[in-house]
This record gives C-alpha cells, structure tokens and sequence, in this order.
C-alpha cells in the first residue's frame, strides 16, 4: 500500500485516489511500454499543481487519476495516435 492512502486505494497515490474522488480503479497495473515508473511518478507527482479544492479556493474535486492521464498521454505521444493536429 502507498504511504498516506486508504486501505481503499493500494496502488495509486495520486490526489483523485487519495481523497476517493477517482471513477476508476486504483489498482495500478502498467499496461505499456509508456506507462510511468513508480521512481517516475514519484518525480512528477510533486510537480503537477495543487488543486484549488484542496487549497481552499472552491472547485470540484477531480475524478480521475492524474497518473493515468499523463500514461493516456505518453501514449499518444509514443504511438502518434493523436489526430487532433492532423489536416
């Protein structure tokens, strides 16, 4: 278990899975070559910024892994799926 989560979140740190907020699962099965490293993850999840919920300036809490979002990145980036710049 991650140090600081619930006994309901074994494998996922970040923020989302941490305050229950996540609508995935927390278990944490890399699934590509993209896919962030724990000794990556732990670098850049003191980068990402914190929320405004949690900084007492109101929102929404997220719904969704933060480090699953940077892996669907990596992803589109590794495999040169994304067609949102394609002409």
């Amino acid at each position: 278990m991650v140090a600081g989560s619930s006994p309901s979140t074994p494998g996922c740190d970040c923020l989302a899975h941490r305050f229950g907020n996540a609508a995935d699962r927390p278990e944490r099965r890399p699934r590509y070559g993209s896919d962030l490293s724990d000794a990556e993850w732990a670098l850049v999840r003191d980068l990402l910024p914190v929320p405004g919920w949690l900084a007492g300036r109101g929102g929404r809490p997220e719904g969704y892994c933060h480090r699953q979002m940077i892996d669907a990145v990596r992803y589109l980036v590794d495999n040169g799926q994304c067609r949102c710049l394609s002409y």
